[in-house]
Order: structure tokens, then sequence, then C-alpha cells
């Protein structure tokens, strides 16, 4: 079966993270091998976080969790894309539909990014 190279990002490996409809760029994660080995057991994205140093399945807390539709390795094997369904309509965990809600234009920062949930109602 095939395998990421953990061992080049010292057991981690990045993943970026596609709506499979839109496209749309949602987030970039974590996975070590037991999340990778998790998610592709349970279909649902599972990574490893790096601040938490812990498992961390996706939407367990807000419920907006990522199921997987497709996955792409890199030519190198030590990135991957999950194309994903996100249940819920938000990928951040500040609310927003994308972690790339802001636009940087002449130094300044712009909000373009659709707001789905408040945070603070969710993460009690």
């Amino acid at each position: 079966m095939f395998e990421p190279d953990f061992d080049k990002g010292n057991g981690l490996v990045p993943v970026i993270v596609q709506d499979f409809d839109s496209k749309e760029a949602l987030m970039l994660a974590y996975v070590n091998r037991q999340a990778w080995l998790s998610t592709l057991e349970t279909g649902k994205a599972t990574y490893w976080s790096r601040s938490r140093n812990s498992l961390w399945v996706k939407g367990e807390s807000s419920g907006n969790v990522q199921l997987i539709r497709e996955i792409l390795v890199d030519c190198d094997s030590d990135t991957l894309l999950f194309k994903v369904e996100q249940v819920g309509g938000a990928a951040c965990h500040t609310g927003y539909q994308s972690c790339f809600y802001r636009r940087i234009s002449d130094g300044k920062e712009e909000i373009v990014g659709k707001k789905v949930f408040d945070p603070e109602d969710v993460y009690k």
C-alpha cells in the first residue's frame, strides 16, 4: 500500500485541502503516519495538530467534517492534496468557508471570504 514520504518532514507531510466541487483552497494541514492511516480507514480527513500535539479529526468539535473524495500525491511523495466534501460549509475554525479568507493588496488586508458561523457559538 502506498505511503507518503514521512521521513523528509520529520514525520509530517503537508496536506493542501481543496473543496472537491468548487476547487476552492480550504486550508493547509499536516498528517503523520497515524493520521494518514486513520484518514484512509474512516474516509474523514484526519490531521496531526502541531499546536495541540495530537491527532485531530477535522470537524470533531464543530461538526464541519471533511469527507475525502480524492487524494493526490506530488511527484516527490512528500505533499498531499485532499479533495474533500466540506460538510457544514466552513473549513476554518474562525468561521469562514476557507482559511484563505483574507486578501493582501497594496500591503493592506481585506476580508474577502464568506463567514459561515460564529466560533464563539460553536466552540463554547
